[in-house]
């Protein structure tokens, strides 16, 4: 095969607010005792994956691009988006609660940051007893109601927090305010972007003892300050692509397989798959390659018929 199904090195995030549930559920490998994030596919600037396999390891994800665009990215996405990948691919692990936050939609990520926005959805991997998520406000707010609750710190009376399990899946457009609870592992997928406004922390100081920077008046624009639907339905059926998020940034469908599932798509984009649970393997010219839970793999465009064997939850990601 000359193209075949890539794997990156993970760029490993210290937070505040991480733990070791990567390390010891998904079976990353690090010291540390506060990663909250596994960035598996990343070509944010400083922050460019790395291939971990096959003949091009070693090799920047950027400088492959580069090299080979519509092989890789597919001739849609190259048209649409020239050599830029547009998405970000992470696993966090919060030990902790997370800020309260939010992501400037494309318009105005463009106009302050030169950048993509950032619309997200998640996948609960794990999630232990009364877990919760924020996503956006209780009822249709304003500028003025935020304002005042955040100043008299009753933020979270007028936000919606929700109670998570395993197998949950939230979409959270740019402009929702949100924030992942205590207790929580997530297969997150994104558009490629690292802007988020800060809008509420706890209280609480780093390592330093200071309290976390706030973005307040940057946020004020970036809010949609209506009610939202974020939690998607979908269905499981065994060795087919269950449709999860259909959005113009992305197509994410989950995949419960169980034995063989012929794979066959067209070169026009990429394709990611996130293993949240299980073991399989990707079968090409009678090549087999393995993966297990925690794992993340790019299949490029021009690698479009293939046979998924094993027993697996499986995310799969596209450009459609």
């Amino acid at each position: 095969m000359k193209f075949y199904p890539l794997q990156f090195e993970p760029i490993f995030k210290e937070r505040i607010w991480g733990g070791e549930q990567l390390k010891s559920v998904l079976h990353k490998s690090f010291t540390s005792s506060t990663i909250g994030e596994s960035w598996e596919i990343s070509t944010v600037k400083e922050d460019v994956s790395v291939i971990s396999n096959g003949i091009w390891k070693g090799k920047s994800f950027i400088d492959l691009i580069k090299e080979y665009p519509k092989e890789i990215l597919g001739t849609a996405v190259y048209e649409r988006f020239g050599i830029e990948f547009p998405l970000l691919f992470k696993y966090l692990d919060a030990r902790e609660d997370l800020s309260i936050q939010v992501h400037p939609n494309n318009s105005l990520a463009q106009k302050r940051h030169n950048s993509f926005g950032k619309t997200e959805m998640w996948y609960v991997i794990q999630a232990d007893k009364e877990a919760r998520i924020i996503v956006g406000f209780k009822e249709d707010s304003n500028s003025n109601t935020y304002l005042e609750n955040l100043k008299n710190k009753t933020l979270l009376s007028i936000l919606d927090e929700v109670n998570v399990k395993s197998g949950d899946a939230y979409f959270i457009e740019s402009g929702t305010v949100h924030s992942i609870g205590a207790g929580l592992l997530l297969a997150e997928i994104q558009q490629t972007s690292d802007i988020t406004y800060r809008l509420y922390d706890f209280d609480r100081v780093d390592d330093k003892g200071f309290l976390r920077e706030l973005h307040v008046d940057l946020a004020l624009e970036a809010i949609n300050y209506k009610k939202v639907q974020t939690k998607k339905e979908f269905t499981k059926n065994t060795n087919e692509s269950n449709v999860v998020v259909d959005c113009p940034y992305f197509t994410t469908n989950f995949i419960s397989l169980d034995g063989t599932m012929e794979v066959v798509k067209l070169a026009e984009t990429f394709t990611v798959y996130m293993c949240v649970e299980g073991f399989f393997e990707i079968e090409k010219d009678h090549i087999k390659l393995q993966y297990k839970k925690g794992d993340t793999i790019l299949i490029p465009a021009a690698m479009n018929e293939f046979i998924l064997n094993g027993k697996a939850s499986i995310l799969e990601i596209y450009i459609s």
